[in-house]
Order: C-alpha cells, then structure tokens, then sequence
C-alpha cells in the first residue's frame, strides 16, 4: 500500500479523501475516482501486502459475515470480476435457504425460493477488494495513518482536508468519514463550530461469540444428513438462543454463536459447545460435537442500531459527507451492513451523476440526504425485529410496528413452506425488493388466509424431512 506523503502534484481542487478503507470506504472510494483525479483512502490499520489478514479496525471481522445478492450485483458493477476472484480464492456462492439448514422462529425452512448470498472470511473480502481498488490507478492508500481532524475553510463553512496523528495534513475539496463505529466526526464537526447530530438508537443486547473448527471428513452418526453447506438456528423472544454454520476458504467452518442479554454466548471452552445443547435444535450441537476447533472462541458485544442523523442537520459544511456505518449501523445479525455499504455507493454515484469535481463539494448536503436512504429498509428490519425482544433499550414501538411485527410472523410461518411468500420475503431481506413487496395484494391474501401465527414449540428434535429424505 502507498504510504508515501501527499506530494501529488494536482490541485487540492482534484483530490478526494476517503477515512477507512473498510468495504464501506473502499466502495467510495471507487465512486469517487470517476469524478476526481485522485483518491487517497486514509486507514489507522497497518495493511498487510501480502495476504488476508485480522485487523483491529475490523474486530466483528471473526464473525459470520454474508453479502446479500443485491449486494454481490453492485459490488460486480463497480469491481468487476470481483466475485470470481473471491469464488477462486474459496469463498461460496449459495443460495438462502435452499443451501442451508435453516430453523426459523416459526419452522424449518423447505427448498423454497430465497436469495443469493457470499460468504466467506472478511478477511479475504476485504483484502480482494482492496487489490481490485488498487487496480486504479487515481486511487492510493495509506495504512497505518490515522485522520485525527478537519481542516476547515478560509471561509469558515466549508472542509479543505484533513489532519493525521504524525503532523501530516491532507489537503482536498471532498472529505468523506466512512470509519465506521470509530468514526469521530460529531468531535471533528464540533470543532469547526458545528452541533452534534440527533442520534436514534437500539439496543437489543446482543452478544456474538464465534469460532473456526476444521470441516470434518465425514457427518457423526446421528447428526444431520450434510447435503447442506450452511446451518441457522435462529432464537426468538421465548428463546433467545441462536446459532450460525457457515463455510469459509480453507475448508473451515465458522460458528458463530447469539443470545440476548443473560443469554450472551460464552467466549470460553468447552462451555462455548455447551451452549450448542441449549438451542431450538441439536443440530448445529450435533454437526460440530467431534469438530476440530482452530482457535479459541472470540466475543462481540457492539451490535447496537445507531443512526446518526447528520442528514437532519441545520447547518451542514461543503466538502464533507459521513458514510457507510459511522452515520447508520445497524444489528449485526441480520446481515445486512455490507449489502447497506454497496447501496450507499450506488446512492453517492446517483447524486453524483453530471457534477464535475468543482461542483461536488457545494452539493455535500444534498448528496449526505440522498446516500442516507440507503440504510433506510435496513434500519426498518432491524429495529422492528429487535424490539420483539423486552429487554431492547431504545424509543417504545408504536402502533404500527406491532402489527408490523405480528404480520412479519404470518409471513415467517408462510415463507417456510410456501414458494411465492418465501420468493417475496427473502427479495427484501436481501435488499433486492422494496418492503410493500409483501403488501402486494396477492401476497396479504396467501398470508392471511393460510397462514397462522407460528405455535411451533420452543425447541425440536427433528431435522427438516427435505433433508434427510
């Protein structure tokens, strides 16, 4: 990676700088080069060359991660041939659910129409993406620097670069903070004399503990039949206990491991096997008891949905935008924060469109309203399916949640089992549909009509019969 200093030779007025060079960042960061002459992505993380591996900026890193279709489509568009590298280096390409032993809240799931999804190790994501960034040549980045303020305008309203923690000054007409649940920028916007955001938060108390086992050779006797790749035995609110199997390059396995408040998975061996006995089903207890486990288990505990509404703001500087999770994160499990970080290049590229670089910075406010809607459907599911749980701290749910809620279980019920709910329902988990996808007047009517409320007891001994037959 380049680490040398800003010594370019084009005008500050051709140059954009990027903070973080997470998917969020990087995604940017080739938007960007179409419009500017050059692109620095700034990252705190020393970047190794020579290979995938962990960094402290990315420590959800060690635990499952999924990029939805809708997500895979808009990467290809900006990175092409992207997805057939990660494929070759061992990420899988699946489809949900069909591919994947799947427990919902209300029933297992039969080979119904779903989605699309990569997955593989972050690690490999990240790295992939950063070789095929690369691969512009107006896009350089510069790890192990960390961005430690704005310079602000001689005109006192606008944002003209950035300072680092080694005495270095980055000079620019665009600054964008795609760092993350790190980002600082209420801190930096503060001084320069702006107020800080209104910020809307919940908080379910989710806790992640996850770890790598080696895939065994063949399935233990009793356990499930393994024509599938992927397992999830997903908790509810009577229940709040679940587990996640997914593939990853190497022929390993990722278990990632959820509860809710007292319910948080341990990050200690053996009680994080242990834990796999207490699920809906033992199944997943079942594909890993004689699993060999590659490292220990690592915990996450910051899963909190935090919208920071810089998009409401008074008073907005030019030259500036907040992107990608350091201005909406959301609850890790429903998987959506990479899928949100494609759609909020494709919206930056959409608000860019017919702006030459001169023009860019004075649009900064219009351009951070129109990326925001990106994470709009994202927020939606994750805080209405967060607050089934009584333990989640956030504003109460209104009237028209509630029986969002109530109606997203009938539709649950009916998606197991029925191919054109099921087609409806994962075309907007997937990001890939709009939400009224499931208030079509066809779709209500199957709900409605055939589907009851889930009564499914809390836990199960059977596996799906689609899978063992």
């Amino acid at each position: 990676m380049d680490d040398t200093p800003d010594n370019h030779s084009e005008s500050p007025g051709d140059h954009a700088v990027v903070l973080g060079a997470g998917l969020a960042g990087l995604l940017t960061a080739r938007v960007l080069a179409d419009r500017f002459a050059r692109v620095t992505v700034v990252e705190r993380d020393d970047l190794s060359p020579h290979g995938p591996e962990f960094r402290p900026g990315l420590p959800q890193s060690r635990h499952a991660h999924v990029l939805w279709s809708r997500g895979i489509e808009l990467m290809e568009r900006l990175l092409p041939g992207t997805t057939a590298e990660l494929t070759a280096a061992g990420a899988a390409l699946l489809e949900s659910p069909r591919d994947f032993l799947w427990l919902s809240p209300a029933d297992w799931f039969r080979r119904v129409p779903g989605a699309g999804m990569l997955i593989g190790s972050r690690e490999l994501l990240d790295w992939t993406l950063r070789r095929a960034v690369l691969r512009d040549g107006r896009i350089r980045i510069l790890g192990g620097r960390l961005a430690t303020g704005l310079v602000g305008g001689t005109d006192r309203r606008s944002v003209a670069g950035v300072t680092l923690r080694d005495g270095g000054r980055l000079a620019a007409a665009l600054v964008v903070d795609a760092t993350g649940r790190t980002s600082k920028a209420p801190a930096w916007l503060a001084a320069l004399g702006y107020p800080a955001p209104a910020v809307t938060r919940y908080d379910s108390h989710l806790g992640y503990s996850s770890r790598p086992y080696a895939v065994p050779k063949a399935a233990p006797d009793g356990s499930p039949e393994r024509r599938w790749h992927g397992m999830y035995v997903q908790g509810r609110p009577d229940s709040p206990r679940g587990g996640v199997l997914v593939p990853l390059e190497g022929d390993r396995w990722l278990v990632t491991l959820i509860g809710n408040g007292e319910h948080a998975p341990p990050t200690t061996d053996p009680e994080f096997l242990a834990f796999t006995r207490t699920l809906r089903s033992p199944a997943l207890h079942d594909a890993i008891r004689d699993a060999e486990p590659l490292a220990p288990p690592t915990g996450f505990r910051a899963t909190a949905n935090e919208w920071r509404h810089y998009e409401r703001m008074d008073r907005w500087p030019e030259g500036f935008l907040v992107m990608g999770d350091a201005a909406c994160r959301f609850n890790p499990v429903y998987g959506h924060g990479m899928t949100v970080a494609a759609l909020t290049a494709q919206a930056l590229d959409e608000a860019l469109a017919g702006l030459t670089a001169a023009q860019i910075p004075a649009q900064a406010r219009r351009v951070q309203r129109h990326t925001v809607t990106a994470a709009s459907v994202a927020w939606q599911i994750a805080t209405s399916e967060d607050l089934r749980y009584p333990g989640t701290e956030g504003p109460p749910s209104d009237r028209a949640t509630r029986v969002l809620q109530a109606y997203m279980s009938r539709v649950m019920a009916g998606a197991n089992a029925d191919p054109e709910i099921s087609a409806a329902f994962f075309g907007v988990l997937s990001l890939s549909a709009p939400p009224n996808t499931l208030l079509a007047p066809g779709t209500m009517l199957r709900v409605l009509s055939k589907w009851r409320l889930p009564t499914a007891p809390r836990t199960t001994a059977d596996y799906p019969p689609h899978h063992t037959s």
